[in-house]
C-alpha cells in the first residue's frame, strides 16, 4: 500500500527508546509479547498490567513472574476466589482488603450509601452492601462518580441496625491512582520527538508495535481510533476486516469508554431510565462504542432513532420529563467483506436498520477505513519500551477537556460562507482531536508548524468526512448527490505559499 503521507524520516526505534527513558523515565514499562500472553492468563486488564511491571520490573524491565503471581492472588483476587473471601468474613471474623472496581449508590428511602462490586457480581440482593459515610466523604471525588473507580476496598460482615441480621459493610478504601498526572509536562515533552518519533509513541502506547505497521498510511488508521478518547462526541463509524483490533483499543485503553459487543440495547440503556432515575451509558463514558453491529438489535427503533438524532447533534436528550446532556461520542464498529470495501458503493446495508436514514448518518462526523489496517499478528505487538497504558489514558481523558486547542483550529481554518455546518463542525472537531494527539504542544498558533498541520490534520479530517458525505449520497441522492465537502483551507495569512493544492484524497 502507498503512503499518502509521502516520503518521512525513519524513525530508530533505539535512539526513540532512549528519549522515552529520558523524558518519561517514570511512565514507561518494557512491554513484550510474553509478558502480555502471561497478564492475559492472570485476567489482568492492560492498565493493570502495567502498573504491575512497574512495580516488580528491573531496569532493564524484566520481571519476576512467581513474585507478580503470588501479589495478584493475594491483592486482585478473581471472582471464583468470592467464596474465600466471604468465608473469612462470616466465619473468621475478619476484615478482608483487595483490589476491586466499586460503585456508590444510595438508597434515599432508608438515607444509606451503597456499594456494588461489579466484577464479583455482589451483592445480590440490596441493601446488603453497605459503605461508611466517613469513608464516602474522605473519598468524594473518587467514590463519587458517575461509573465504577478502582481502588483498594476493605470490607467487615457488621450486624445490622436491628441487631437480627449482619451486611457487610466498606470500612475503609484507598484509591488506586498510582500516578501524578503532569499535562503540562506530556505537552512539553512533546518538543524533544519528531513527528514521526511522537506516533510511534502513541501506537505504543496503546500497546501495539510501530515497527510491525508497512506505513504512515496504517499507523494514521489506528490514530483515528483514538480521536473519541481526546475530543468530546466524536461520533465514528469504521467498517474493517476481522481481527484487525477493533475491540481490543475500545476495551483495554482506556476505563473511562464502555464496548457494547452484539445483543440488544434500549434508549433507557442508551440515554435514561425513567423508571429507576438513572442515567445511562453517554452521560457516563468519553465513548460508547457499538462493536459487531451488524447484530446489535435496538428494542423500540423509531424511539432510539429519534434519540441518536438529538444527541449525535446537541449533546442533549429528552426522555420523558427529563433533559440530559452526556459527553460520549458513539462509534459504530462492524465488519466489512472485501467487496465491499468501497466508498463509491453502498457500504452501510448490512447496518441495522436505524443507519439506513441519512439525517442520522449526517451526524457521524467521519468514516474510518478499517481495511487500511492490517491484521492482527505477532509483529504488531508491542515489543520495548512505551508508555504505560492506565497513564496514557489518564492523559488523554484529561485532554479531552482543553478547549484551547479548538480555538487554533477555529482560527487557522478558513471556511466557505456556504459550507454546511454540519460538514464544518464534523471536520474542526476531527482536526481537533489530530492537534490533541499529534501535536499537544500547539498550544496557541505560534506553535504550530502549518504543513504538518495539513498533512496529519486538516486532510485526514477532510477524507474522514469525505467518506460519509459520499455515503449520504447513495442513502439519499435527493438530498445529498452532486455536494461534496466544504472547501476548508488553511488561512492565508498562516500560509508561506499562496496556493493550497488539493487536499480531497481523491
Amino acid at each position: 500500500m502507498e503512503s499518502r503521507y509521502g516520503s518521512l524520516e525513519q524513525v530508530n526505534s533505539a535512539e526513540l527508546s532512549e528519549k522515552l527513558k529520558k523524558y518519561f523515565k517514570d511512565m514507561i514499562v518494557y512491554k513484550s509479547p510474553g509478558n502480555s500472553k502471561y497478564f492475559s492468563a492472570l485476567s489482568i486488564p492492560s492498565f493493570m498490567r502495567d502498573w504491575l511491571l512497574m512495580r516488580f520490573s528491573d531496569e532493564n524491565g524484566n520481571i519476576e513472574r512467581a513474585r507478580v503471581s503470588d501479589y495478584a492472588r493475594r491483592v486482585i483476587p478473581k471472582k471464583e476466589q468470592w467464596n474465600i473471601l466471604l468465608a473469612d468474613m462470616l466465619y473468621n471474623n475478619e476484615s478482608v482488603r483487595f483490589l476491586a472496581k466499586i460503585k456508590i449508590d444510595f438508597d434515599t428511602r432508608s438515607k444509606k450509601a451503597l456499594f456494588y462490586l461489579p466484577d464479583f457480581d455482589f451483592p445480590q440482593k440490596k441493601g446488603e452492601a453497605i459503605a461508611d459515610w466517613r469513608v464516602i466523604d474522605k473519598n468524594r471525588e473518587e467514590l463519587l462518580t458517575p461509573t465504577e473507580t478502582w481502588g483498594i476496598v476493605e470490607i467487615s460482615c457488621v450486624p445490622s441496625e436491628n441487631g437480627k441480621t449482619n451486611v457487610f459493610k466498606l470500612v475503609g478504601f484507598t484509591p488506586f491512582c498510582p500516578y501524578k498526572i503532569d499535562l503540562d509536562y506530556y505537552t512539553k515533552a512533546r518538543e524533544y520527538f519528531t513527528t514521526e518519533e511522537w506516533i510511534d509513541l502513541l501506537i505504543g502506547a496503546v500497546d501495539y508495535n510501530p515497527d510491525g505497521y508497512a506505513d504512515m498510511t496504517q499507523k494514521m488508521a489506528m490514530l483515528k481510533r483514538l480521536l473519541p478518547f481526546v475530543e468530546k462526541r466524536v461520533n465514528l463509524i469504521e467498517l474493517a476486516p476481522k481481527e484487525t483490533g477493533k475491540s481490543y483499543v475500545f476495551t483495554q485503553i482506556s476505563k473511562y469508554g464502555w464496548l457494547v459487543s452484539g445483543g440488544s440495547i434500549s434508549r433507557p440503556k442508551m440515554f435514561y431510565d425513567i423508571s429507576k432515575k438513572t442515567h445511562g451509558l453517554v452521560s457516563h463514558y468519553d465513548y460508547v462504542a457499538l462493536d459487531e453491529i451488524q447484530s446489535i438489535r435496538f428494542t423500540d427503533e423509531m424511539e432510539m432513532q429519534g434519540a441518536l438524532k438529538g444527541y449525535l447533534e446537541t449533546g442533549e436528550y429528552r426522555v420523558g420529563d427529563h433533559r440530559g446532556v452526556g459527553e460520549a461520542g458513539l462509534i459504530l464498529l462492524g465488519n466489512i467483506l472485501s467487496e465491499k470495501m468501497d466508498v463509491n458503493e453502498n457500504m452501510f446495508s448490512d447496518l441495522p436498520a436505524i443507519f439506513h436514514e441519512s439525517a442520522l448518518i449526517d451526524r457521524f462526523h467521519g468514516f474510518i477505513k478499517g481495511w487500511e489496517l492490517p491484521k492482527m499478528k505477532e509483529s504488531l505487538k508491542a515489543d520495548g519500551w512505551a508508555l504505560n497504558t492506565e497513564y496514557f489514558g489518564e492523559i488523554i481523558h484529561k485532554l479531552r477537556s482543553e478547549p484551547v486547542y479548538r480555538s487554533v483550529v477555529d482560527r487557522l481554518l478558513q471556511l466557505p460562507p456556504d459550507a454546511a455546518t454540519r460538514d464544518t463542525e464534523a471536520i474542526k472537531r476531527i482536526c481537533t482531536g489530530f492537534l490533541k494527539l499529534i501535536f499537544p504542544n500547539a498550544t496557541d498558533v505560534e506553535k504550530v508548524d502549518i504543513e504538518q498541520f495539513r498533512k496529519y490534520c486538516l486532510e485526514p479530517a477532510l477524507e474522514m468526512r469525505d467518506v460519509i458525505k459520499k455515503q449520504l449520497a447513495i442513502l439519499d441522492p435527493g438530498e445529498f448527490k452532486g455536494l461534496n465537502i466544504p472547501d476548508i483551507t488553511i488561512k492565508s495569512e498562516f500560509l508561506s505559499k499562496p496556493d493550497i493544492p488539493d487536499i480531497s484524497g481523491e
